[in-house]
């Protein structure tokens, strides 16, 4: 977020919004500082996220942040489902996916690498449990993760649509 602007307040409120209404709250970004800005909320839901739930969202957080005055230059807001590569931030996203391919990199060394590709296995001890490809289960501290991402499985989602009979032959 940008300059000038309380990024915790603002988090904050919207927090309480998205999840005053019934809605996860992911994440948001305010990308630049004038008239082009763009605030970006992203939410979810268990069964996923529709555009009527963005309308919503969208209606009701813009209506706080302007009665709050929070942003002081105009902007325009956004409101999105996370998406496949979801971003991972709390410790409760590890515990939520445990069991989903993920891609995590460090903002220092671990194993003389940065970058790490594996299945979540749970959050536990302020580690996360990544099962790398060859099964070994690597701990890495929540603190020197820069960022982390879901990874769509393509493995997974081919074994469910053969169950479900739906692969293409």
């Amino acid at each position: 977020m940008s300059i000038g602007v309380d990024r915790d307040r603002i988090r904050q409120l919207l927090e309480k919004v998205v999840e005053g209404l019934g809605y996860e709250f992911v994440d948001a970004e305010l990308k630049g500082s004038g008239q082009n800005s763009i605030l970006r909320i992203y939410i979810d839901k268990p069964d996923g996220i529709t555009h009527q739930d963005c309308r919503l969202v969208s209606d009701q957080a813009g209506t706080e942040l302007d009665v709050e005055d929070l942003i002081p230059f105009s902007y325009r807001l956004e409101v999105s489902s996370p998406g496949l590569d979801r971003k991972l931030i709390r410790d409760r996203d590890y515990i939520r996916f445990d069991g989903k391919l993920a891609r995590i990199q460090t903002r220092i060394p671990l194993h003389h690498q940065k970058v790490f590709r594996g299945r979540l296995r749970g959050f536990e001890g302020g580690n996360v449990h990544l099962e790398m490809p060859q099964g070994n289960v690597l701990e890495i501290p929540l603190d020197v993760i820069h960022e982390a991402r879901l990874e769509f499985d393509w493995a997974d989602e081919k074994a469910r649509s053969e169950r479900a009979g739906t692969a293409p032959e």
